[in-house]
């Protein structure tokens, strides 16, 4: 069915340019978009055009500057963090056999990190470009919410789903807002350093003191200044997006289940099913949620350049540990307020290094105001810089 576990479609290689990724929900025309799901596939839909997103890598390939190298595989319906997938494969950590790829963009996340892309195209609902890039030791933009068109993108929560570029380095990824975005470079000023980064340490969940030890260290390598600041609401910030989320996938994906031969895993079904009992009530509580924490959020970058933070709570776990991890701990926050995120390795302090994870970077995660995607790039090659 497949050719490997990392793409679900592969081209020739036969271009110049940027080798570019594309995650197998977004339309290719004179493809069939799988969604890394089964019953998907069985519709058997050819689409007729590209996705509104891919324009400018068409115009580049037009050019010379850059070719598609094939459909990514990801975890199914792009509804999970963990990257498995049970039909098509899961694709392997290059880090570690052993550990998740993370999700949904897992064949993104490894294409790039392999070398059979230079970029990769991921999509992020609650985490699916950050937590693979986390998990493969590379770097993810989630874009500001409406940034990237979603026309010809398969659907799991519209009102939180975004496109966006994944690379090795920052620069990569760049060079991946510029194929969406063309003109986004010419808007990076290489020598603008960033004046204030609010540290935020979530409640919700417990972070690995070597992941908390790893982002203050780079933060402190990188020079910024630094203050710790507690954003009120952020537990309920995490649940109202998991409401959003759980309703949204029911009412975009329910349609697809049928008997037990639909071609949707027991596993998709049942997270599909986890939204059939949310109440409009609930997302109108949620959606309050939402709001007041956009006016918050107004103030806050008023002071602030980015905000700091873990991309997971933990170094990458094994496909073991995942389920009991709560994966999308630290990144669903930005999905829910529609704002731009960026992640990033950043190594463990070697006095937190233990042996079994030695070979396992941090990530960092910089949360920027709406559309400031421009200065967070400019403060991740800061950091970047400031580590290697």
């Amino acid at each position: 069915m497949t050719i490997d576990p990392i793409f679900i479609q592969r081209f020739a290689d036969t271009g110049s340019g940027t080798a570019v990724a594309v995650k197998d929900l977004i339309d290719i025309r004179g493809t069939v978009t799988t969604a890394g799901c089964l019953a998907v596939e069985r519709r058997g839909v050819v689409a007729t055009a590209d996705a509104e997103c891919l324009a400018g890598i068409r115009a580049a390939e037009t050019a010379g500057g850059a070719f598609i190298v094939g459909k990514t595989n990801l975890h199914e319906l792009a509804f999970g963090a963990e990257g498995i997938n049970g039909v098509y494969g899961t694709p392997e950590n290059p880090l570690d056999a052993s550990r998740i790829p993370g999700g949904s963009s897992s064949g993104s996340a490894v294409a790039v990190t392999i070398g059979m892309a230079d970029v990769a195209l991921g999509s992020d609902t609650g985490g699916s470009i950050r937590i693979p890039a986390a998990c493969c030791g590379i770097v993810g933009l989630k874009t500001t919410w409406g940034r990237v068109s979603l026309k010809g993108v398969w659907p799991l929560a519209p009102f939180l789903d975004t496109v966006g570029p994944m690379g090795r380095t920052v620069s990569d990824v760049i060079r991946g807002m510029d194929l969406l975005e063309p003109g986004f470079a010419a808007g990076v000023d290489a020598n603008s350093m960033p004046s204030r980064i609010a540290r935020i340490r979530p409640t919700n969940i417990e972070a690995d003191p070597a992941v908390d030890a790893a982002i203050d260290s780079a933060l402190l390598a990188a020079g910024v200044s630094v203050v710790n600041v507690a954003i009120t609401g952020w537990n309920a910030a995490h649940e109202a997006g998991l409401v959003v989320l759980l309703a949204e996938a029911w009412r975009s994906d329910a349609w697809l289940l049928g008997d037990e031969n639909d071609g949707v895993s027991p596993a998709g079904r049942a997270r599909l099913h986890s939204g059939d009992s949310i109440t409009d009530e609930q997302l109108v509580r949620a959606r309050a949620v939402r709001d007041a924490m956009k006016v918050d959020l107004a103030s806050l970058f008023l002071q602030f350049d980015a905000l700091a933070l873990p991309s997971m709570p933990t170094l990458t776990p094994t496909i073991e540990e995942a389920a009991s991890i709560p994966l999308t701990g630290f990144t669903r926050f930005a999905n829910l307020t529609g704002l731009p995120a960026l992640s990033l390795p950043v190594p463990v302090p070697s006095r937190l290094r233990r042996r079994e994870t030695a070979h396992l970077p941090a990530s960092i995660q910089l949360i920027g105001d709406y559309h400031s995607e421009n200065r967070l790039v400019q403060v991740g090659a800061l950091i970047e810089r400031s580590v290697a």
